[in-house]
């Protein structure tokens, strides 16, 4: 790969009269003749970490500028735990990405991807926001809306050994999921539908390990109560909607942005789960950079 400059620091982000510090990290130069990628990562509460080799992007020609940071309450971003739940709403999300566009004054001109809450993220920023700079989006691996991706997961449910399986849906019903024997089996259904790669990739395990006792994690309007199926006419900008053959974001989930966005190509990785930008690294980089060029 070619030699590119990366740059890190913090933004200063402030919110309901509060002021915290939005960390970031941008391969390239925003000087590019290319728009850059603002990339979005899940959780909530996890980090830009395990979205690493988005980075390839900007290694490539014409080079991608690819701006990650870390959301408000995760990794090298401030930390929040004593903040309540309902402090971590979909308006407090919304405003700290505008305010990194804003930062670098990239909001005349730039490109959206978001993946698994990234996603849920990024559609919501364009419904309620219209930024008129925003030339691409990519939802990858996310969802349109929860009740829809439960049901999806119950199915999955059903595809796992029997003891894994119990174990699961006892626990979720008891509410004793911190209890390390439903972490184990819970392990079995990520290693089915989340990452096939063995071992994982190291990036990925420090973003969910430190992402485990995050606030920001808590975000409970996810759990069943999200919905944008009816607002996702008013994305009005090309989208590219990504999901994995064995991905736990099922094609029963996806359909609903794939009928609702008015301009949407969908593409499904037939070797992938929930991360195919590791497990077909080469050809996920392949499909965005060529719908960013579009």
């Amino acid at each position: 790969m070619s030699d590119i400059s990366v740059t890190e620091g913090t933004i200063p982000f402030t919110f309901d009269g509060e002021t915290y510090q939005t960390w970031y990290k941008l391969h390239g130069t925003l000087s590019s003749s290319h728009p850059p990628l603002v990339v979005l990562h899940g959780g909530p509460g996890l980090s830009h970490d395990y979205l690493a080799p988005l980075a390839d992007l900007a290694h490539r020609t014409p080079p991608t500028p690819v701006l990650f940071y870390d959301q408000l309450g995760s990794a090298r971003s401030t930390h929040l735990p004593s903040k309540p739940r309902a402090f971590w709403t979909l308006d407090l999300f919304v405003a700290e990405l505008a305010n990194v566009l804003a930062h670098f004054d990239i909001a005349g001109a730039f490109d959206l991807l978001g993946h698994s809450w990234g996603a849920v993220l990024g559609a919501e920023f364009v419904v309620r926001r219209q930024p008129a700079g925003l030339r691409h989006l990519v939802l990858a691996n996310g969802l349109a809306n929860s009740q829809i991706r439960n049901e999806a997961r119950k199915k999955l449910l059903l595809k796992l050994p029997e003891d894994a399986r119990r174990t699961i849906v006892a626990h979720e019903e008891a509410g004793t999921t911190t209890e390390q024997v439903y972490k184990d089996a819970l392990r079995v259904f990520y290693a089915t539908f989340a990452c096939t790669l063995d071992p994982p990739p190291p990036e990925l395990i420090y973003s969910i390990t430190q992402g485990e006792d995050e606030s920001g994690g808590g975000v409970s309007f996810l759990e069943n109560d999200w919905d944008i199926i009816d607002r996702l006419h008013l994305i009005n900008v090309p989208t590219l909607l990504i999901n994995g053959e064995n991905d736990y974001m099922t094609d029963d989930v996806q359909a609903p942005f794939f009928k609702g966005i008015p301009k949407v190509k969908w593409v499904k990785f037939a070797k992938s789960s929930h991360v195919p930008h590791w497990e077909e690294r080469e050809r996920y980089m392949n499909e965005v950079s060529s719908f960013l060029e579009l």
